[in-house]
C-alpha cells in the first residue's frame, strides 16, 4: 500500500517543467520560508520569547530524534529501491522518518498549542511540504507519516512538560 500511494503521487512529477519547479519549490525551498514566517510571527508579532524558544527547541529536538531514528532504522529512499524513480532533486541519507516532516510538524503543533488559528496555517504548510517530498520522489508516504507522528509526539510532550 505504501508503494501504491507513493506511485500515485510520484506520477504527478515529470509531467511538465513548470509543475516540477513548483514541486521542487514546495519540497526544498518553501521550508526555509516557513521557518522565516515562524520567526517573524513569534519574534515580531507575538513578541513572546518563551513561546519562541519552546517552539524552536521542540522543532530542533524533533529533528534530532528523527536523525537518530534514521541511523537506527536504515530505510532506503524510493530512488534507491526503484531504479526507474528519478527524484526531482538530490537527497542523501536514509529516509525514515522524514526529517523535514518531523521538524515542520513539531513546529506546526508547537505553534498550534500556543496560537490555534496560526497553528492551522503551519499544519497546512507541514502537510504541503510532506506531500511535495513524496511527489518529488525523495520519500515514501510512510516516511512522511512517521515524521509527522514523531513531530507531534515531541511537540505534545514538550507542551505537557
Amino acid at each position: 500500500m505504501n508503494n501504491q500511494i507513493f506511485f500515485f503521487f510520484y506520477n504527478l512529477a515529470h509531467q511538465s517543467a513548470f509543475l516540477d519547479k513548483v514541486i521542487i519549490f514546495f519540497a526544498d525551498t518553501f521550508p526555509y520560508i516557513v521557518i522565516l514566517l515562524a520567526v517573524i510571527y513569534l519574534f515580531f508579532y507575538k513578541k513572546n520569547w518563551k513561546d519562541f524558544f519552546i517552539i524552536f527547541i521542540s522543532s530542533g529536538l524533533a529533528w534530532f530524534i528523527s536523525y537518530i531514528l534514521k541511523i537506527l532504522i536504515h530505510t532506503p529512499r524510493p530512488f534507491d529501491v526503484f531504479p526507474k524513480v528519478v527524484s526531482l532533486f538530490s537527497e542523501t541519507g536514509y529516509a525514515f522518518p522524514s526529517g523535514h516532516a518531523t521538524f515542520f510538524m513539531a513546529l506546526a503543533f508547537s505553534i498550534f498549542f500556543n496560537h490555534k488559528k496560526v497553528g492551522y496555517i503551519f499544519i497546512f504548510f507541514a502537510l504541503l511540504i510532506g506531500l511535495a517530498r513524496i511527489i518529488a520522489g525523495v520519500h515514501f508516504p510512510i516516511d512522511i507519516l512517521g515524521g509527522y507522528i514523531v513531530g507531534f509526539v515531541i511537540a505534545f510532550f514538550l507542551k505537557k512538560v
